[in-house]
């Protein structure tokens, strides 16, 4: 008798991927032996070039896709009163739910107190990028492109989403006369989606390669000395992806929570394992066009903009690495200081990249604005990677929510789609 073998999906194999290098990561660290194998060909050679040259591929589409996703979401459209109240909106979710997160991160981390008691002999040095302080004025001004082609070349994202959005809005004005342009950017827009299919095939692989690196470096030891900072992020990030988020879900739209997370669930997995906001944009619109009956015309406008300005887990981070350091070197911090944090934090998010690790270069402005030592960051960054993964997810969880809010409130969302347990599973997997 002949039984037809089901078909591992996409989504269940990322997740034994991400499981199986985690244990791949911790037997490499703890039972082989350092020699020139393991560190050299095995976690510096195969694990290296797989688990990074999955993260390029992944950022290899995010320019363009972006840029024609954008072009073609501001044309399809078309009312620029409607793109400027969906946009004024979205940037309005984007800077409350940071702000909330960061006051709701100092507020946890001054309960649990991770600074209190370090013995700063445990933790190791390291050197600091330090982040050049920007004002208001330029930080908004950067927005502006001087030239379109460098910031598409450098991957400056919002000057990128500026350009894209001018372009799409006057392809809608301009109608038939620029139609050919505009069948362009379409059609070149279905094509990055299909690299993006053909790229995701590699997932598990390189999230195989990226979480077993991960976890041959740093083994279960470096966590002891920081697993009071640890608890404290990981409790904010919670409470921010838990309660924040599904209250204003349940809130606004009416919809389930618990549906909404168990379908979003293995792009949050993705975003935990490349610990980039921008590799995960694909998925996001896929899984939200698919999974939850979102419009792309929606989706592909907010989800590249939440990806380069809201930077909730990151401004958690801050936050608590904030109270961390002033309790580690003995500092008192007024409520002056606290509101400065929460306003320096909410704004260093804007323009953020979102690639792994750029939170702690940010984190040094936060820290210069209240007088801190920048040398702190170095306690943290040993295991700032997992705290990287995990804010990840919560920063395009946050994307995903607001879209969802933002398409109810526009009546470009199908309920149905959303309801249906099956919707988009034979697609994504």
């Amino acid at each position: 008798m002949n039984v037809k073998k089901k078909k591992l999906g996409l989504t269940t194999a990322i997740f034994i991927a991400l499981l199986a290098g985690a244990v791949t990561g911790i037997l490499l660290h703890y039972v082989v032996p350092a020699g020139f194998v393991r560190d050299e060909v095995v976690i510096g050679g195969i694990f290296y070039v797989i688990g990074n040259g999955f993260v390029r591929l992944m950022q290899m589409l995010v320019v363009p896709l972006v840029f024609c996703s954008l072009v073609c979401g501001s044309m399809a459209m078309g009312d620029t009163k409607k793109l400027g109240k969906i946009g004024v909106k979205t940037l309005g979710f984007y800077l409350v739910t940071t702000a909330l997160a960061i006051s709701a991160a100092i507020l946890v981390a001054k309960v649990i107190n991770p600074g209190l008691g370090l013995d700063m002999s445990s933790i190791e040095a390291a050197d600091i990028a330090i982040a050049e302080k920007m004002s208001l004025a330029d930080t908004i001004l950067n927005i502006i492109p001087t030239n379109p082609l460098e910031a598409l070349a450098n991957g400056e994202m919002l000057p990128i989403i500026l350009f894209a959005l001018i372009v799409g809005i006057l392809l809608a004005k301009m109608g038939e006369s620029v139609e050919t342009v505009g069948n362009f950017f379409s059609q070149f827009n279905d094509i990055m989606m299909q690299m993006t299919v053909l790229v995701m095939k590699m997932a598990p692989y390189g999230v195989f390669c990226l979480i077993a690196k991960t976890f041959s470096g740093i083994g279960f030891d470096a966590f002891v000395p920081l697993l009071k900072y640890m608890a404290a992020v990981l409790l904010a990030l919670a409470v921010q992806c838990l309660v924040v988020y599904m209250t204003m879900l349940k809130g606004f739209t009416g919809l389930s929570p618990v549906v909404f997370l168990k379908k979003f669930l293995p792009v949050m997995g993705f975003a935990f394992s490349t610990a980039t906001s921008n590799a995960t944009i694909p998925l996001s619109v896929d899984t939200l066009h698919k999974k939850m009956g979102v419009s792309k015309r929606i989706s592909s406008f907010t989800i590249p903009l939440g990806a380069t300005i809201n930077m909730d887990g990151t401004a958690i981070m801050q936050g608590v690495a904030v109270v961390f350091a002033a309790q580690a070197f003995g500092i008192a911090l007024t409520g002056a200081d606290y509101m400065t944090v929460i306003l320096t934090a909410t704004l260093a998010s804007i323009g953020t990249a979102g690639v792994p690790g750029v939170g702690l270069i940010t984190l040094s402005m936060v820290f210069a604005s209240v007088g801190l030592p920048v040398e702190a960051i170095a306690l943290i960054m040993g295991i700032d990677r997992i705290l990287d993964m995990c804010r990840t997810a919560v920063n395009i969880t946050g994307d995903a929510v607001c879209t969802t809010i933002v398409a109810c409130q526009d009546g470009a969302m199908k309920r149905e789609v959303f309801l249906d347990p099956g919707a988009g599973v034979m697609a994504a997997e």
